[in-house]
């Protein structure tokens, strides 16, 4: 439907969000000793990592688009 580079980012977009909501499902469980209610450090950098990816694929596609 939006072609096979497109349709390709738009499948690994899926996959860095099931990855990112597995990492927040950990998140929940491995919290931080410093910062009560919030999840530990290796898992906000790895969520950050995942979104700023995601960002970046976003603009790909848009760039595609045009």
């Amino acid at each position: 439907m939006m072609g096979l580079p497109r349709g390709r980012l738009a499948v690994t977009l899926d996959v860095l969000t099931d990855a990112l909501v597995l990492v927040g499902q950990h998140g929940v469980y491995c919290q931080s000793s410093r910062q009560p209610g919030k999840p530990a450090m290796d898992i906000q950098l790895i969520s950050k990592s995942i979104s700023d990816a995601k960002e970046l694929i976003s603009g790909v596609m848009g760039e595609l688009k045009k």
